[in-house]
């Protein structure tokens, strides 16, 4: 019989016996490591390729600035749309199917969004983002159920793995551009890389057999849904915490360069200042995690990323220009450590790996719709008052949400099924 969601402090992984141990090792070969990181690697890469070469997709489609906004827009709310599905199809088919399948729709949306027409290019957007929601949900179970031990740690190599393709991209997007000589092909390069990921991943279509995937997705109790889960105050907080970081990081993204250039930093300057930001994230994916799995709880690692968040934008309110570099490193810290960490726990708040993948169904649902608001909202707050005060004020409230969410979540709690 199926019990309610409840809240136990629980150890979060028992000790495994010998044999498990074996079992495990024969399962999971190396190979097994190196897809999840060709995997993650996949999961932003399409995307942050966009923001680059947004300029010349739209003149070629003669594009308004709002409509050039949904090609980085439309993904993320698929991401939050399509999440509940991918729970689902774990509980069906098992997350070793769905990944496969999320990397060929990925193949599928990277190339139909470079095929002619203006709705090419939008259904491709649609597509790779339904695939990438797919991603998204089905990996905190998947480490939860495979690495079960070291869950938090594998959290920060994947987010981290995910950080490293997106800044990749977003770094090699015109140097591809002049290369293939034009925008589609820079964008089109990157269906490689997930037909790479693809291929890598087919050895764990084959482990369906292990006892590993029986416990994931053969037995009733391991495939049944959670009950109360949408109802409990916990999981609401992972969600609006994830949400928020998530908010912050879009939102800074898309302004932080036009903030400083308005405050009179030249174009390469404010671009160089931009990576550092996006540089400092990488590390920040990877000792966060790590450090949150060696803790009871995670409250002070919360109060720390929503801190250096929140100082970064008070920064840049009151002397944006004066420390720009500081503001910077402050902003990509919270940036990879607060996205490591909101996925660290909600493998640490569940008691299973199907827990893990539907309560991460539901904090992406919730949290991806909560940050397409940010950029569209900071920007429509800018244009209203012509300035940053009150644009960068939101942000700052933004902070404290996320820091009354995240204070709950961060608790030594678990959810069961």
């Amino acid at each position: 019989m199926s019990r309610s969601v409840l809240d136990t402090p629980v150890s979060y992984a028992s000790a495994p016996s010998a044999a498990s141990r074996l079992t495990r090792v024969l399962a999971h070969p190396a190979t097994a490591l190196v897809g999840i990181l060709l995997v993650s690697l996949n999961m932003r890469a399409a995307v942050s390729a966009v923001s680059p070469l947004l300029g010349d997709v739209s003149g070629h489609y003669g594009l308004s600035a709002t409509a050039g906004g949904l090609l980085t827009t439309i993904p993320v709310l698929m991401m939050g749309s399509v999440a509940p599905l991918a729970a689902r199809l774990n509980r069906k088919a098992g997350p070793e199917r769905v990944v496969a399948l999320a990397l060929l729709t990925l193949v599928a949306g990277i190339v139909l969004r470079v095929l002619p027409g203006t709705w090419a290019l939008f259904a491709g957007s649609t597509v790779l983002g339904a695939a990438i929601a797919l991603l998204n949900v089905t990996m905190p179970g998947l480490v939860k159920r495979d690495f079960p031990e070291r869950a938090a740690a594998m959290t920060g190599v994947y987010t981290t793995s995910m950080i490293v393709g997106a800044t990749l991209a977003a770094a090699l997007s015109v140097p591809l551009e002049h290369a293939f000589g034009g925008w589609a092909g820079s964008m089109a390069s990157w269906s490689v890389l997930a037909a790479f990921a693809f291929l890598a991943w087919l050895p764990q279509l084959g482990a369906t057999g292990h006892p590993r995937t029986a416990t994931a997705g053969g037995s009733a109790a391991a495939t049944a849904k959670v009950p109360g889960l949408w109802r409990h105050p916990l999981a609401w907080q992972l969600a609006v915490f994830m949400g928020i970081q998530s908010l912050l990081s879009y939102t800074l993204i898309a302004w932080l360069p036009t903030i400083l250039t308005t405050q009179g930093m030249d174009r390469g300057t404010a671009g160089a200042v931009f990576a550092v930001s996006s540089l400092v994230q990488i590390p920040a994916a990877f000792l966060v995690p790590l450090t949150a799995g060696r803790t009871n709880n995670q409250r002070a690692l919360v109060a720390l990323m929503v801190g250096s968040m929140a100082t970064g934008v008070a920064g840049l309110l009151v002397a944006p220009t004066a420390a720009a570099w500081l503001w910077a490193i402050l902003i990509g810290i919270a940036q990879g450590g607060g996205f490591g960490l909101a996925m660290a726990m909600i493998v640490l708040r569940s008691g299973s790996a199907q827990v893990a993948a539907q309560l991460s169904g539901m904090s992406q649902l919730v949290g991806y719709f909560i940050a397409a608001v940010g950029p569209v909202g900071f920007g429509a707050l800018h244009q209203t008052t012509g300035g940053w005060v009150l644009p960068l004020g939101m942000l700052l409230g933004c902070c404290a949400i996320g820091l009354t969410a995240g204070l709950g979540a961060g608790r030594k709690l678990v959810l069961s099924a």
